[in-house]
């Protein structure tokens, strides 16, 4: 029979993206069911050399999955049409800091942008 530990983490994928880390991670539940968690995971270094870690994280369960891939296939297709259409462009440009919004984003009410997630593991070495 397979450790808790085995039966709860079953896959993950790390993508570094600037400074920021993309983690996908397969997990299962006592059931056997599996679901996926997406991180986002930013370091800040402060001025004494140390550093923390923020975090947002999705959880994205099977029944979601379809939907999820849907609405992101659209979202790009989206993206793909306004470019090609000359109303934007491709251009690199610096990613916004913790303190800026994306787009569409209204900031917390209390200013936080930390996710609050039960996820024990320490970022920095995942």
């Amino acid at each position: 029979m397979p450790m808790a530990e085995d039966r709860e983490h079953v896959y993950s994928k790390r993508v570094h993206a600037g400074k920021r880390t993309y983690f996908f991670d397969v997990r299962s539940t006592r059931g056997r069911d599996l679901f996926l968690t997406i991180t986002e995971s930013k370091k800040h270094t402060h001025e004494d050399g140390s550093a923390t870690y923020e975090k947002h994280k999705i959880y994205l369960y099977k029944e979601d999955f379809e939907k999820f891939l849907d609405g992101l296939d659209d979202a790009i297709e989206e993206i793909d049409r306004l470019r090609s259409s000359g109303e934007y462009v491709h251009t690199p440009l610096p990613r916004p800091d913790a303190t800026t919004n994306g787009p569409g984003e209204d900031p917390p009410a209390d200013g936080s942008f930390s996710d609050s997630g039960s996820d024990s593991r320490d970022l920095q070495d995942h």
